[in-house]
């Protein structure tokens, strides 16, 4: 993967953990406004999120990259994004625009994160679907969480 830099989230918590990922997936979206995009077609998503925390758990780690990974990547790749219930049970207009995927690949690590005795926040999730097109999501209050 192309090393690239990421728009900065301005915290105050000790670590930021960055972890780059991409994922190959398929989505449409069924609204008269989405143009091109109604129909079926594919993208390799390139995904960064940034979780922080003051707290390290007992193996030195804010929280395991590979976990991450597997929370995303493993989820999604290779998948037609539309077949996710995550992309409907709110909100039936809630289509896998590149905007509700960041949102989703947010609460999806969130409340992974939750779990952890050492509760780290997951700060911002940066989503590139094409060279030129990109969502940043961030949570709209950054809370310490621990």
């Amino acid at each position: 993967m192309l090393q690239q830099m990421y728009p900065q989230v301005f915290h105050d918590y000790q670590y930021e953990l960055n972890k780059d990922m991409q994922f190959a997936a398929a989505h449409f979206v069924p609204h008269t406004e989405a143009g091109k995009c109604r129909q079926v077609h594919g993208h390799t998503y390139f995904v960064n999120l940034t979780v922080a925390g003051d707290t390290l758990d007992e193996a030195g780690f804010l929280v395991n990259f590979a976990l991450l990974k597997k929370i995303v990547s493993g989820q999604f790749d290779h998948t037609l994004l539309n077949d996710h219930s995550i992309f409907n049970e709110e909100n039936p207009n809630d289509f896998p625009t590149t905007e509700v995927v960041a949102r989703k690949i947010y609460e999806l690590v969130q409340e992974y994160l939750d779990t952890l005795p050492n509760k780290p926040s997951c700060v911002q999730v940066f989503v590139r679907e094409t060279p030129t097109s990109y969502v940043v999501y961030r949570p709209k209050k950054v809370k310490k969480r621990g």
